[in-house]
């Protein structure tokens, strides 16, 4: 299997709805609400980086990267998510071949780092960690997770972009 990881074309936002969408109908922690949020962040032009996994020029899978602040403030750090891998493509490394790719994309932008909210387990392999001193008030502690760039790390309260209101 040959998988390409492309930063998101023109005509590409139908397609990573549905991938959206599909991915996140059997995940029991949704709201359901994934794929708009990706919507609205393109919308309002947050995603700043935005990439698709292909199969055979197939779209089988997303990442979204936009900015978060902290106490108010921007200062380089973006958050990770959603991300999907459409059902019949998972444990094939699609999601982890993204990840890694928009990482490496947020780095070379000069970003100071990455925060998201998710299974540990699951991204602590990418080197996230929890970290007290950011805190995330609508989720437990122990799933909110950083990884910076540098060698600082700010400290306080997060806000993700607007569009994760989106229902």
């Amino acid at each position: 299997m040959n998988i390409e990881i492309r930063a998101e074309r023109a005509g590409d936002a139908q397609t990573i709805r549905q991938v959206t969408d599909t991915a996140f109908k059997l995940n029991t922690h949704s709201s359901g609400t994934e794929g708009a949020i990706i919507d609205a962040l393109r919308e309002a032009r947050a995603l700043t980086v935005s990439l698709v996994a292909t199969v055979d020029k197939e779209v089988v899978g997303h990442v979204a990267f936009s900015p978060v602040t902290i106490d108010g403030r921007d200062l380089s750090w973006f958050g990770l998510g959603p991300v999907s891998v459409r059902p019949d493509f998972h444990r094939q490394g699609i999601g982890g071949a993204l990840i890694r790719e928009g990482l490496v994309r947020l780095k070379q932008a000069g970003a100071a780092g990455c925060l998201l909210l998710g299974d540990p387990a699951f991204y602590r392999r990418f080197g996230f960690e929890n970290d007290p001193a950011l805190k995330f008030e609508d989720a437990p502690a122990e799933y909110f997770l950083r990884l910076p760039f540098g060698s600082s790390t700010p400290s306080g309260i997060v806000a993700f972009h607007e569009g994760f209101a989106a229902t």
